[in-house]
């Protein structure tokens, strides 16, 4: 059957739109891409998305609900629900490559966005935390909330810093030897994964989180409170 006999709906564009980054990867993604994917003129789309802003918020969206984790459900056990969640979420990253960089330039904090968000504060407030720590413990987490640690000591393309270099007119090219601690990190890496393109996120994950959730720990038992005033 055609595709353009199935009619279209908010969720079907946005599950195609989803399919076709996976595919191809996110600047594969436009309109009239999308169009010929499901076999309609583009006009056809903007009765279900505004503009190609709204198609992205929305994929993100879709990859975000894939977050929803079965964490454990006894209060006591916060950081099992803590560390199922964040594992959840780095599971559906790792099924969607092009979604971390979507997330990034997302600005918007949409009902599927505060679902997540509210899932993993329930946790902690469940767990009995104040809502101030857990206010501070979710700007702690950051971006590993939604899958991904920060950049250290590579590039999206797993360049290191050994390759840097500083296009024309931009001010001086590092020097790498102007950095010893830095490449002595990268070469112990390296050695330590020989071939390897970049950092191993899998791992930076689990131990930040091992970390963090070591530290939070130590906050809630301390029965720490951020200053007033």
């Amino acid at each position: 059957m055609p595709a353009a006999t199935t009619p279209l709906n908010r969720d079907r564009v946005l599950r195609s739109g989803v399919r076709l980054a996976d595919a191809e990867g996110l600047d594969a993604v436009t309109m009239r891409r999308l169009a010929d994917e499901l076999g309609v003129t583009p006009m056809a789309l903007y009765k279900h998305v505004a503009d190609k802003d709204d198609l992205l918020t929305g994929m993100v969206d879709v990859v975000v609900a894939d977050m929803a984790s079965d964490a454990p459900s006894d209060p006591s056990d916060w950081q099992g629900g803590v560390r199922a969640a964040l594992r959840q979420a780095r599971t559906v990253l790792g099924r969607h490559p092009w979604a971390r960089r979507a997330i990034e330039s997302r600005t918007e904090r949409t009902a599927a966005v505060l679902d997540h968000m509210e899932r993993l504060s329930a946790v902690f407030i469940g767990a009995g935390f104040t809502p101030d720590l857990t206010h501070h413990v979710m700007h702690l987490l950051g971006n590993r909330i939604w899958g991904f640690s920060p950049e250290l000591f590579t590039d999206h393309d797993g360049r290191s810093p050994s390759d840097a270099r500083t296009p024309p007119g931009r001010g001086r090219t590092p020097d790498p030897a102007d950095y010893p601690s830095i490449l002595a990190i990268s070469a112990d890496a390296q050695a330590r994964r020989p071939g390897a393109d970049g950092c191993d996120e899998d791992f930076e994950m689990e131990f930040a989180v091992d970390v963090l959730v070591g530290g939070i720990e130590r906050l809630r038992a301390d029965g720490w409170q951020s200053p007033r005033g």
